[in-house]
């Protein structure tokens, strides 16, 4: 862990560079706090996701909330209740992805090999790993769909999103 008070310019050069480079010509966005769309896209950290890409949206189209596994966590229930009571969100799409780390091994498998290779026991905190990634995202769909403090007209669905093809394909829920 970094003890180290103040900025670690040097560590994250390539990001303050690559954000002076942005900021240089940034024209504002004159978007609101609104996705102009109504959409909450629940997804995955992976790296290989372009959320608005992928679906074929434009800044300020949706909220993007991502986490390991893209999972409906007690987090990712508070800012849905967030997004559609103060947001306007009318619709959520709960988008794990193929090949996703978080479905390649068990809670123990992944405990164990950040203590065999790191000498730290992560065991206080939950992966939330994936066996059985069909029924993990119909499982977190029905979790959004019957939480009782999202409004009832609210639309959910599922999709798996193919990280090789691009393609996503929609789910029966």
């Amino acid at each position: 862990m970094n003890s180290a008070s103040g900025f670690p310019s040097t560590t994250f050069a390539d990001v303050l560079e690559g954000n002076a480079a942005y900021a240089a010509d940034f024209p504002g966005t004159g978007l609101s706090g609104r996705a102009r769309k109504g959409l909450a896209l629940v997804t995955c950290m992976d790296s290989r996701i372009e959320p608005l890409q992928l679906l074929g949206m434009d800044q300020g189209d949706v909220k993007i909330l991502r986490n390991a596994g893209a999972r409906v966590t007690d987090d990712v229930l508070r800012t849905l209740v967030l997004a559609t009571y103060q947001l306007d969100e009318n619709r959520i799409l709960e988008m794990p992805h193929t090949h996703c780390k978080m479905a390649s091994a068990t809670e123990d498998e992944i405990h164990r090999q950040i203590l065999d290779e790191n000498g730290v026991d992560t065991y206080s905190v939950e992966f939330r790993t994936v066996s059985d990634q069909e029924e993990a995202l119909a499982y977190d769909v029905r979790r959004i769909r019957s939480y009782p403090l999202l409004p009832r007209d609210l639309v959910v669905a599922g999709a798996v999103y193919d990280v090789h093809t691009g393609r996503l394909s929609p789910r029966d829920y």
